[in-house]
């Protein structure tokens, strides 16, 4: 059975990382390989995939066969493009140093796809992490316009209870007040010094 070209799974639960191995088509997807040829993180924005360019081509042109996403990844990455090339370098339809200039210009393009891309994700997390500010903004200002309101109804009740006793003792009893107003002793003078 000819090789193949898969992932093999590594990380951790929830936190995938890929190697790209060539592997027996029998063996177990986490079983013996024969080499590895690159990384590939799903996690990262746009996808982080290590690849040894040089290995993948010679493993493809002994007759590998790649999983749909490993031709994908191989695919992104410029590998198939290159085979193709040097495909039509062996059969004559092309020389070794256009096949060079295409799978540059190609390359060339597509780097700046995946910078502008990039750039773009960027872009859309700083907006939405100011979007997520002013709403969290927002939310506190209605929560601190309730807090006050709170606190302005507690102190308010506060001034009424300390002023309603003194009102209601000088309405029940006016003429308490005063007569215990009258009744207070004169202020007794202190007591003179001796005269020896």
């Amino acid at each position: 059975m000819p090789a193949k070209i898969r992932l093999q799974r590594k990380g951790k639960k929830g936190q995938p990382l890929y190697h790209i191995v060539i592997a027996d088509g029998r063996a177990p997807r986490e079983g013996r390989f024969i080499e590895k040829i690159g990384v590939y993180n799903p996690l990262s924005k746009p996808a982080e995939i290590e690849i040894n360019f040089d290995k993948a081509i010679d493993w493809l042109q002994k007759g590998a066969q790649p999983t749909d996403t490993v031709k994908a990844i191989l695919s992104y990455k410029g590998v198939l493009y290159k085979s193709h090339l040097l495909k039509g370098v062996k059969k004559g339809a092309m020389t070794l140093e256009e096949a060079e200039a295409k799978f540059e210009a190609w390359n060339s393009e597509k780097l700046s796809k995946i910078a502008i891309s990039r750039n773009q994700h960027l872009l859309s997390l700083k907006e939405e992490k100011k979007r997520l500010l002013t709403e969290e903004e927002k939310v506190n200002e209605v929560k601190a316009a309730t807090i006050a309101k709170k606190y302005a109804k507690a102190i308010e009740a506060e001034a009424r209870a300390a002023a309603a006793p003194v009102e209601e003792i000088a309405e029940v009893a006016p003429e308490a007040s005063e007569e215990i107003a009258l009744e207070a002793p004169a202020e007794v003078p202190a007591d003179e010094p001796k005269q020896e």
